[in-house]
């Protein structure tokens, strides 16, 4: 076998390989004969077809069954002769391929980036914990509360935190709009989600009026031909209901699961969730200026084939979230929808492995244990959701693989300076949405 290796743009490498033709020649034969020992042919008994009956019937496929043998086999040996790692499947082109001649083939394919880490002694980190205040479990309650509210219809004025039904029409210059109307839709005021005035021009009207209501669309809004533009709607109050909030008895504590049956034992019930979701909230956070601060100090090549597997990734991702299942091909997104997410990831994902390699980072069984018994810890049944975890192999390599990137993280902020200091719990959650984004 003969190989050279050539350099052509960026990661991109031609692995030129030559096998002599007596090598290829002579697995054809092996494989005519094998043939000719099992394959029934009309006018010949089992086992007694002669070898050139099956060569002018099957040659030409056995001959190409044994070059693509010949190919797998001397590609794969090639790349260990050459030490080369190939990021993606090749493409094969066949450069000289006719019977009693050397075959000779060429691979395409993109190898993995030489990953060289800037240092993390120049790295700067704000490493946050929370506090959470009897003044935020009361606000919590007060939530809790609300989200099991009944409501219950009341003959007077409507105001804020009422229920109210409506029908509504809108119009932009005098004209309908699509999407602009309903009947009797339910809306909680003050819930903010109706665009900015809307909500407010129904406070203080009774059930059976009819008014006329100015908003402005914003900038930002979705529908581009309604952004900025000003708007009336009008709206009638069908009903107004007022919201009668539950007694913090056994029955409420109940309905959410807890063990405790007093109100104390709630409130340290409540303590320890709003505990494990800031704490959560906020190690993302961490976390994810740590990837930032890596991913702007560490320029690298990505391999197209490693993006494209990622966007396939994403479109599927994209199709279960919407709902489109088995309706919708995840192919016909638009891939450039996905492309700079599929960037990131693929270059965070080199870059990670690199700092796991280099700090010879492996996930500790006991770590993984501690993790699973966290994330189980807000069931009902704990135990039930460890052996869940420990009877599904690939989702316990999903944990591993996230517990070992949380030792990566560690490892970086081992050699950075790290300021700790302690904020709200509401400042806590806010965090929340931009780290999970």
């Amino acid at each position: 076998m003969q190989v050279s290796v050539e350099a052509t743009t960026g990661l991109e490498r031609r692995l030129k390989v030559g096998v002599p033709a007596s090598e290829v020649d002579n697995a054809v034969s092996e494989k005519l004969k094998q043939t000719a020992r099992r394959v029934r042919i009309d006018g010949f008994r089992p086992g007694k077809v002669p070898v050139s009956v099956v060569k002018q019937r099957f040659g030409d496929g056995i001959r190409a069954e044994v070059l693509q043998e010949v190919v797998q086999n001397n590609y794969a040996r090639a790349l260990t002769e050459e030490k080369l790692t190939p990021a993606g499947s090749p493409r094969i082109e066949f450069t000289q391929d006719k019977a009693g001649q050397d075959v000779e083939f060429v691979a395409t394919f993109e190898v993995f980036p030489e990953v060289k880490l800037a240092a993390f002694d120049g790295y700067d980190f704000d490493k946050q914990s929370a506090e959470i205040a009897d003044s935020d479990i009361d606000d919590m309650l007060a939530n809790l509360r609300k989200q099991r509210a009944e409501y219950k219809v009341v003959d007077r004025a409507a105001a804020d935190t009422d229920q109210v039904k409506i029908d509504f029409v809108g119009k932009v210059d005098g004209e309908a709009f699509d999407g602009g109307s309903a009947e009797d839709q339910t809306l909680i005021l003050g819930s903010k989600s109706m665009i900015p005035g809307f909500e407010d021009g129904i406070v203080g009207m009774k059930a059976g009026e009819t008014k006329a209501v100015d908003v402005t669309f914003p900038e930002e809004y979705g529908n581009k031909e309604l952004a900025g533009k000003a708007a009336v709607f009008d709206i009638t109050l069908n009903e107004v209901a007022e919201a009668e909030l539950p007694e913090l008895n056994e029955a409420f504590f109940e309905a959410f699961g807890t063990k405790g049956t007093d109100l104390e034992s709630f409130k340290v019930e409540v303590r320890q969730n709003m505990e494990r979701e800031a704490r959560n909230a906020l190690q993302a956070k961490l976390k994810n200026d740590v990837i930032e601060k890596l991913v702007e100090d560490n320029s690298l090549d990505v391999p197209s084939a490693l993006v494209d597997e990622e966007i396939g990734r994403l479109q599927q991702q994209a199709v279960q979230q919407f709902g489109g299942g088995a309706q919708m091909d995840p192919s016909s997104l638009p891939k450039e929808l996905f492309q700079e997410q599929a960037e990131r990831r693929v270059k965070v994902g080199l870059l990670m492995n690199e700092v796991i390699n280099s700090g010879e980072l492996k996930a500790d069984d006991a770590e993984v244990r501690a993790y699973i018994e966290d994330q189980a810890s807000v069931y009902q049944e704990p135990q039930q959701v460890i052996d869940y975890y420990y009877s599904n192999r690939e989702l316990l390599n999903q944990v591993r693989a996230v517990v070992v990137e949380n030792a990566a993280i560690d490892y970086i902020l081992s050699k950075s300076k790290v300021n700790e200091s302690t904020v709200s719990y509401q400042d806590a959650v806010k965090n929340k949405a931009a780290a999970q984004g």
